[in-house]
């Protein structure tokens, strides 16, 4: 979230901290509006985790297998996860 903080902030030239309460407002809106399993995702990407950061959950043992496969597609899709 912070470089789109500081995206906002270079962009408009407003303080940080109207920045980040702008990025938030709208980050809670979109949330909202998107199915949920994508809104569940968004902060997933804005940390940088995103599906690399799935992927490497995932992998306890170091391998992929089906078990973590289902896993991810299910958490992709809003579903359990382990």
């Amino acid at each position: 979230m912070d470089e789109l903080v500081n995206l906002v902030v270079k962009k408009t030239g407003i303080p940080k901290e109207t920045a980040k309460q702008v990025v938030t407002v709208v980050l809670d809106f979109l949330k909202k509006k998107l199915p949920a399993p994508i809104a569940a995702q968004v902060d997933s990407v804005l940390s940088g985790k995103g599906v690399a950061g799935a992927v490497a959950g995932a992998l306890d043992d170091g391998k992929l297998d089906a078990s973590d496969a289902a896993n991810l597609l299910g958490g992709l899709l809003g579903g359990k996860k382990k």
